[in-house]
């Protein structure tokens, strides 16, 4: 019985068509778990938008089926708390933007797959600004 290997793409671009930036090392974010919203042909639900979470969206998400705050050991999963980044389905997040909910997002650090799914603008009006 063999196993299925993910194969990480050698370059992936941002939304910005830059390369793609990390999103979060802790924790662990991403389809392969190494930090980028990165996604393959098996990542049903496009894992793509590098999200920082807010209360808001959680309890959002929750109501939707989808409790993220609640740990799950077996797939690598710590559970979320407001202000933690994450990759988030791209679907999932254009839910929370029709709904007013939609969390900031670091653009550098989304992948371009979500462009199908959503509009750059859209995600520009969402962009996490780092205050100087």
């Amino acid at each position: 019985m063999s196993v299925p290997i993910k194969v990480v793409p050698k370059k992936a671009l941002n939304v910005l068509g830059e390369d793609l930036q990390v999103c979060c090392l802790e924790p662990r974010t991403g389809w392969f778990r190494d930090g980028y919203c990165n996604t393959d042909l098996q990542d049903q639900g496009a894992h793509v938008v590098c999200a920082i979470m807010t209360d808001e969206f959680l309890n959002f998400s929750a109501s939707c089926g989808n409790n993220l705050k609640t740990p799950a050991p077996a797939y690598g999963f710590p559970g979320l708390k407001a202000g933690d980044k994450w990759c988030l389905c791209v679907s999932r997040w254009k839910d929370a933007m029709e709904a007013g909910l939609a969390p900031p997002i670091v653009l550098a650090s989304t992948h371009e797959k979500a462009l199908t799914v959503v509009s750059l603008e859209d995600l520009k009006q969402h962009e996490y600004v780092v205050e100087k």
